[in-house]
């Protein structure tokens, strides 16, 4: 093989390893949520950064089994939690 070649794959394997690595360490809170919208309960997980955006990520996921069009989305997205139970 020539040497750009070889230079070009352990590159790609290196930002491959980067992107693998940064993205395992990123999701370092978990939370499970539990909204209820128009008589719907709906819970969801999700894992972050920070406490604050997975408590957010679960209740934007919850929001979108139950709710439907932008105004009930919103409204459901600022219903207070039934429940929440920080995993991780």
């Amino acid at each position: 093989m020539k040497k750009p070649v070889v230079a070009g794959i352990i590159f790609v394997l290196i930002v491959l390893g980067v992107i693998v690595y940064s993205s395992m360490n990123l999701a370092k809170h978990r939370v499970e949520v539990c909204v209820q919208f128009n008589g719907i309960t709906n819970c969801k997980t999700a894992s972050a950064a920070t406490e604050e955006f997975a408590h957010q990520a679960a209740v934007t996921n919850a929001c979108a089994g139950i709710a439907s069009g932008v105004t009930e989305t919103v409204a459901c997205e600022h219903a207070p939690p039934v429940r929440v139970t920080v995993l991780k």
